[in-house]
């Protein structure tokens, strides 16, 4: 899905939805079109430590229909085409709305050094009510010591999650709504990362026979 439609909705909040003093009352007569969806957003950093060349680094992330699989769970992970995953990243409640979000992703190849992932579609599948804008990428430096050679894996990821709740949600004030998806956005992408990190090193090290780096 492109960004522009995400941005558009995240900038043009309705009146309706900004509304917190809306009664049942008026849900009862309101159209669900009418209800403009929420937008989260999450910018997150983070970096690994690899022991190895950046060239043998550069061998295992190309080889992603290997490690990207095997590191995902205990996601589900299946492929779509050459360089596309469908992901399945488990299911989250709040406000008594429940969703198990699906989002299709494809790992480009890497240009200099840099290794881009973004948003893919996934063939006949309409995300229930929500909608993702998923922009990383991962940049590797080279790690200078006298011990032996390492790279530095820089990860940036740009997430915005677009969703239309049920009637009764809009019923809450808009700053809870927004200020709780924000922060389970924020405790999601954490704890996966932090998953996948630790998941990926052990991967990589395990493979080549060698010792994880301390911090």
């Amino acid at each position: 899905m492109p960004v522009t439609t995400l941005e558009k909705n995240s900038e043009k909040q309705s009146s309706i939805v900004m509304n917190p003093e809306l009664e049942q009352r008026d849900l009862v007569s309101i159209d669900t079109n009418q209800l403009q969806p929420f937008c989260f957003s999450y910018r997150f950093t983070d970096a690994m430590l690899m022991g190895a060349d950046i060239r043998t680094v550069e061998t295992y992330l190309d080889a992603h229909q290997g490690w990207f699989t095997r590191c995902a769970h205990p996601m589900t992970a299946s492929q779509l085409g050459k360089n596309g995953y469908a992901l399945t990243i488990g299911k989250f409640n709040s406000f008594g709305y429940a969703v198990e979000p699906k989002i299709g992703l494809e790992l480009l190849p890497q240009d200099s050094g840099v290794y881009r992932i973004k948003t893919l579609a996934i063939p006949d599948y309409n995300p229930p009510g929500y909608e993702v804008s998923f922009n990383a990428q991962m940049r590797l430096i080279e790690v200078v010591s006298d011990e032996r050679s390492s790279t530095k894996i820089d990860w940036d990821l740009d997430l915005k999650v677009l969703i239309q709740f049920p009637k009764f949600i809009y019923k809450l004030p808009t700053g809870v709504i927004q200020g709780t998806g924000d922060k389970l956005l924020k405790q999601i992408v954490n704890r996966v990362s932090r998953q996948l990190t630790h998941k990926v090193q052990q991967d990589f090290h395990g493979s080549f026979g060698l010792q994880i780096p301390k911090k």
